[in-house]
């Protein structure tokens, strides 16, 4: 099998694994930054071309893009898929996963466990949005943040608002959650390949921060989780359409509640935590499911 992988940075360790084990399986795989990558529209001839060569021959296309080119990455994504490349990850269901106004819509819709959310455009409505949350405190998040990047935590009404106004003053997007206490500084990572929870940590931050990515400082640790948290975690990924993805959860005093389904997970910290090889089943799974055309939408929104 011939893989290409959207990447802009080979050397991060998650992409240097998986074509460890995409080699080691006797598959071939190609990083390609994306941003090299050009597209050519043409009526029943969409090509891709990398640093002006056509990127022909390739079985399937592992999607792995930056939150900051999510739409150039996409719409190369969506190049290959025309071509009848086999994609890890659809870019439709990126495209859900990485909004997550639409994604809280779409797991809401199907009955899964969420923290008190709430969205409104006009700052006048900050008390308002506060209260529907049941707070202060409260979270406060950007639209398209990632790795804890533009997540804030409000303790009082009157810092809540004053972040709120400072963002949409910006005229920048955000959602306003829950706090969840009980939760105490940690979430769950659930690792789903297939339709399946491969592995799991628990992640905990770091002393004087909320936030527990890896990436601002956290640990991370082998942890069981309970079958309403696996039963979760898969429900999440095949609602947003996702072959593999992390889904990350807070354990609340009503049960597990979703706040992310990543559609490019890192797997240096869960291979670490759990020993497992995350790579070889990703690139296991893409071989037995990876067939020409096959390419379509899934799940729903």
């Amino acid at each position: 099998m011939k893989i290409a992988m959207l990447a802009r940075n080979a050397n991060l360790y998650s992409h240097k694994r998986l074509k460890q084990a995409a080699e080691e399986r006797g598959h071939s795989l190609d990083i390609l930054n994306t941003t090299r990558c050009t597209v050519h529209i043409a009526s029943h001839r969409p090509e891709v071309y990398y640093n002006g060569e056509p990127c022909i021959g390739y079985d399937a296309v592992i999607p792995r893009i930056g939150a900051s080119i999510t739409n150039y990455g996409l719409a190369i994504l969506r190049q290959f898929e025309m071509r009848g490349c086999w994609p890890l990850n659809e870019s439709v269901a990126i495209g859900r996963s990485r909004d997550k106004l639409r994604s809280m819509q779409i797991l809401a819709k199907h009955g899964l466990g969420l923290p008190l959310t709430a969205y409104a455009n006009d700052p006048k409505q900050a008390e308002e949005i506060i209260k529907a949350v049941k707070g202060p405190p409260v979270v406060i998040k950007l639209l398209e943040g990632t790795q804890g990047i533009g997540v804030v935590l409000a303790e009082t009404m009157s810092s809540a608002k004053s972040v709120i106004e400072a963002f949409r003053g910006a005229n920048v997007n955000i959602l306003v959650q829950e706090f969840i206490k009980e939760a105490g500084g940690t979430d769950i990572r659930a690792l789903v390949v297939g339709g399946k929870v491969v592995a799991t940590m628990k992640r905990t931050g770091a002393a004087d921060d909320f936030r527990s990515n890896l990436h601002r400082g956290g640990s991370a640790e082998l942890i069981k989780i309970t079958p309403a948290e696996r039963s979760t975690a898969v429900s999440a990924a095949k609602r947003m359409g996702l072959n593999v993805c992390g889904v990350d959860m807070l354990r609340s005093n009503h049960g597990p509640v979703i706040m992310e389904v990543n559609s490019s997970p890192g797997l240096e910290g869960i291979e670490n935590a759990t020993g497992k090889d995350i790579a070889g089943m990703i690139i296991d799974f893409m071989a037995s499911k990876a067939k020409e055309g096959k390419t379509k939408t899934k799940g729903t929104g």
